[in-house]
């Protein structure tokens, strides 16, 4: 099942080492077959309040998202962003095509 690496970032220094963080992620996300589905980009909010840049990348299945973060290439270039960025990152699995608001009451604890 497609799973996805989730990254809110708050707040984000622009400067040399983001720049060659974002230079060389794509190539950390290929032998994963991860690609970017959000990445930053003007949002039209519509309730609450959100402050800073979305970014969702998506993997065929929870081994190759844990697989990609894992990865000494990925671990490498990671405080490229980390240190020079404020924010949450985590995976999360989606759900099958035919899912419907009702299956969540039915899933197991």
């Amino acid at each position: 099942m497609t799973c996805y690496a989730i990254g809110h970032l708050r707040t984000v220094q622009m400067g040399p080492e983001i720049i060659a963080y974002l230079d060389a992620i794509d190539a950390t996300l290929a032998p994963f077959d991860g690609r970017f589905l959000i990445h930053g980009g003007q949002n039209h909010l519509l309730e609450g309040s959100f402050t800073g840049d979305l970014i969702v990348i998506a993997f065929p299945d929870l081994a190759r998202a844990r697989g990609w973060y894992g990865s000494p290439d990925y671990q490498k270039i990671l405080p490229l962003r980390s240190e020079n960025a404020e924010g949450d990152v985590f995976i999360i699995e989606g759900v099958a095509a035919d899912h419907r608001a009702p299956d969540i009451l039915r899933q197991e604890a």
